[in-house]
């Protein structure tokens, strides 16, 4: 072999070499901003969970409020609950002392309409005794059409005097 077949295998290695430390190169950039690019979406990604442990944290708050008005709330409707069966209770005792009432109102008034009949009757009786003790003596009835009917008396009024008061002196008797 020449010698200068060895300089220009030797030269060919060394561009082959050359041509891979290129080509390393080129996929060592290509990496690199591969990596650069995926490092800047880690980063948004990142950024972007952050953001939504951010809300989370947020919407849990709002989640703890809302509960919290919740129970507030059912605690309140339960009250009105127990008030309104209070109402409903009061309302029904009342309803119940009126009816009570009425039924004594009731009673009472026909008690007094069976004491008026009684008396009715009683004077009616005594009315039919007079007439025949009346007429036993043949003597007008005492209660004839004509009544006589006396003037009703109209009372004096009574004049005021003015005392008059001293000044300055109260009396406590």
């Amino acid at each position: 072999m020449a010698p200068s077949a060895h300089r220009t295998r030797a030269a060919a290695v060394l561009r082959m070499k050359q041509i891979a430390l290129d080509n390393q190169g080129r996929t060592i950039r290509r990496l690199r901003a591969q990596l650069a690019t995926e490092r800047r979406g880690l980063a948004t990604t990142k950024k972007e969970l952050e953001d939504t442990q951010v809300a989370l944290e947020a919407s849990h708050k709002v989640i703890v409020g809302l509960t919290e008005i919740g129970l507030s709330m059912s605690k309140k409707i339960e009250k009105m609950k127990v008030k309104k069966q209070q109402v409903k209770a009061n309302h029904v005792e009342c309803h119940q002392k009126f009816q009570a009432r009425i039924h004594e109102a009731e009673d009472s008034m026909q008690a007094q309409h069976l004491i008026i009949e009684a008396l009715v009757e009683e004077k009616d009786s005594l009315l039919q005794t007079i007439q025949g003790l009346k007429e036993a003596k043949n003597a007008l009835a005492p209660f004839d059409d004509e009544w006589e009917e006396e003037p009703e008396e109209q009372p004096e009024e009574e004049e005021i005097e003015d005392i008059p008061l001293g000044e300055g002196e109260i009396d406590d008797e």
